[in-house]
């Protein structure tokens, strides 16, 4: 969407009959029209006039830029999912190795381990 930015706020307010605090999420589409708006920024914006069927709000300023990768899912490759999994597998074996250890701290386990990635 060129020229549109999408705007979640996200506020609580306890449930009517529970009285547990409920998180809810509002989302505008709000004009921004240079463009210069990233994720995970936080905006001023102020209602105007309608410019679209959804789109009723306007950006006033940026308040504070934050960096967040953009990157979609769809934009990865083959490798880098493989290169992704095989990173997240090595963290479970060695949290497992660990947790592992605790259990039995009388018996050798790193015979038993195999630390040797699988593919």
């Amino acid at each position: 969407m060129d020229k549109t930015v999408i705007v979640a706020v996200e506020w609580r307010r306890p449930h009517r009959i529970y009285k547990k605090p409920v998180r809810r999420k509002t989302r505008f589409m709000v004009h921004d029209p240079e463009n210069e708006c990233k994720l995970g920024d936080t905006v001023r914006i102020r209602e105007g006039r309608p410019l679209s069927k959804t789109k009723r709000w306007r950006v006033m300023d940026i308040l504070q830029r934050e960096d967040i990768a953009e990157v979609q899912p769809g934009e990865l490759t083959a490798s880098d999912e493989s290169n992704i999994i095989a990173e997240a597998q090595a963290i479970v074996d060695v949290s497992a190795k660990v947790a592992y250890e605790d259990d039995a701290p009388e018996t050798d386990v790193s015979e038993e381990i195999d630390d040797s990635p699988t593919q």
